[in-house]
């Protein structure tokens, strides 16, 4: 098999950069491999490769470690491409995408990927990410490039309008993070189901649940035990309004109180909205830990043991694309292209594929239940119009994307958010609207 080259962008973040590397050299398939980290940030960088040769090294593995902060050279010959980057300070400015809306009234639970604080998000990294997939295009075109960077389904789109040539992925772990909730509801070890869930990134649910063993439905379980016990859980960002939501729609989200709520306008009444800021307080907290105590580990040469594999879909999707393996992976983002039939066919959508030599092929669901799709259909409006905005650098575009979205009440409201954020965030907005 021929040695792969793989990039890593965003590498310099150390979680990202080790984790992912981590999963790279535990893969008998992938051995052989060239990786390659790129970040903007040089002094990070050094320490993720100073970790990861030295955990290729303890292991005995045959892999090439390089590091570059010329993203050209990464991508010279590349085969793969993982892409994670952000935009710093990260929390600071997601904590303005929250309160800001909060401020004028708009009641969004979290604001990461969807409403006013959505958007400002992609304003601020959808358009380093297109000129990364730029490079792309003219140095590697036939490069796999996966994207772990929210808002996935926004970046995805933008990347797809741009260049529909790219052989684009949109990965998450929302879905494989929330299977460990549907066993506790269902009593039943994850091996045991077969769970099939299409949407959005963060605005999926599963259609589609049978215990393995006996083929019954156990969607009748899920809607019996499932509100209870999501209700209780009191851990992690808030299932309150996942079984609210549950026991009112009969549908079950395979995410969490802070990313399904992102886009309802009455999540806020039933979301827990405490356990939510506890959650992003706590997890900034984390990184900002977890960063310092790998810089020592690091510093002092214990780095290896820091090189881990993260629970992330990339590895086993460029091992099955290698292997021409047609194996199923459980939640993608492309393009629609058939598989739902009541969205829009140029809509980036999150659901399980076939993984082969040719990339990767969705299945089909057909209609989307009809009391769910009205909500994902006003989202592709959403999106449309942020991705236009981004393209055409049309500040008109943008504030008619805040006022299309359905968290907003007034056009005053909608207004003064638009200008509160377009001035807080001015140094942070990749593009210079015309």
């Amino acid at each position: 098999m021929k040695r792969q080259k793989i990039v890593l962008i965003g590498a310099g973040s150390l979680t990202f950069g080790m984790g992912t590397v981590g999963g790279i050299i535990n893969s008998d398939i992938l051995e052989g491999s060239t990786i390659c980290l790129h970040d903007i940030d040089e002094s990070n960088l050094k320490l993720v490769h100073q970790a990861c040769e030295a955990a290729i090294t303890k292991k005995n593995v045959d892999f090439a470690i390089e590091s570059t902060i010329d993203r050209l050279n990464a991508l010279n010959d590349a085969d793969f491409i993982i892409n994670a980057i952000e935009i710093a300070p990260r929390f600071d400015l997601l904590d303005l995408d929250y309160k800001i809306p909060l401020q004028h009234g708009c009641k969004q639970v979290t604001g990461e990927n969807g409403g006013p604080g959505g958007l400002f998000h992609c304003l601020r990294v959808i358009p380093p990410i297109l000129e990364i997939c730029e490079d792309i295009q003219k140095i590697c075109p036939k490069a796999f490039v996966l994207n772990y960077s929210n808002p996935v389904t926004r970046i995805s789109q933008a990347i797809h309008r741009k260049f529909p040539e790219l052989r684009f992925i949109g990965l998450c772990h929302e879905f494989y993070h929330f299977m460990p909730t549907l066993s506790r509801i269902l009593n039943t070890p994850e091996k045991k189901l077969n769970v099939k869930g299409y949407g959005l990134n963060h605005f999926g649910v599963i259609t589609e649940c049978t215990y393995t063993e006996s083929g019954e439905n156990a969607y009748p379980d899920i809607r019996k035990r499932g509100p209870e016990v999501l209700s209780n859980i009191n851990s992690y960002d808030g299932f309150k309004f996942i079984g609210f939501f549950l026991e009112k729609f009969g549908y079950l989200p395979y995410t969490t109180d802070s990313h399904y709520g992102e886009y309802i306008p009455w999540a806020w009444e039933k979301a827990d909205i405490p356990a939510i800021r506890r959650f992003w307080k706590g997890y900034e907290d984390l990184m900002a830990a977890n960063h310092e105590k790998y810089k020592r580990y690091i510093l002092k040469g214990k780095g290896a043991k820091l090189v881990k594999p993260e629970q992330e879909p990339g590895i086993p999707i460029m091992e099955g694309i290698l292997t021409d393996s047609n194996y199923e992976e459980p939640s993608v983002n492309i393009l629609n292209n058939g598989i739902i039939t009541n969205l829009p066919q140029d809509l980036i959508i999150e659901c399980p594929a076939i993984v082969n030599k040719n990339g990767l092929q969705g299945i089909k669901l057909g209609e989307y239940p009809k009391e769910l799709v009205g909500y994902l259909q006003t989202q592709a409006s959403i999106i449309d119009l942020v991705v236009d905005c981004i393209l055409q650098k049309s500040k008109d575009l943008a504030l008619k994307a805040i006022l299309l979205d359905p968290l907003i009440s007034t056009y005053g409201q909608a207004e003064k958010i638009f200008n509160d954020l377009l001035r807080l965030e001015e140094d942070y907005i990749q593009i210079e609207f015309q």
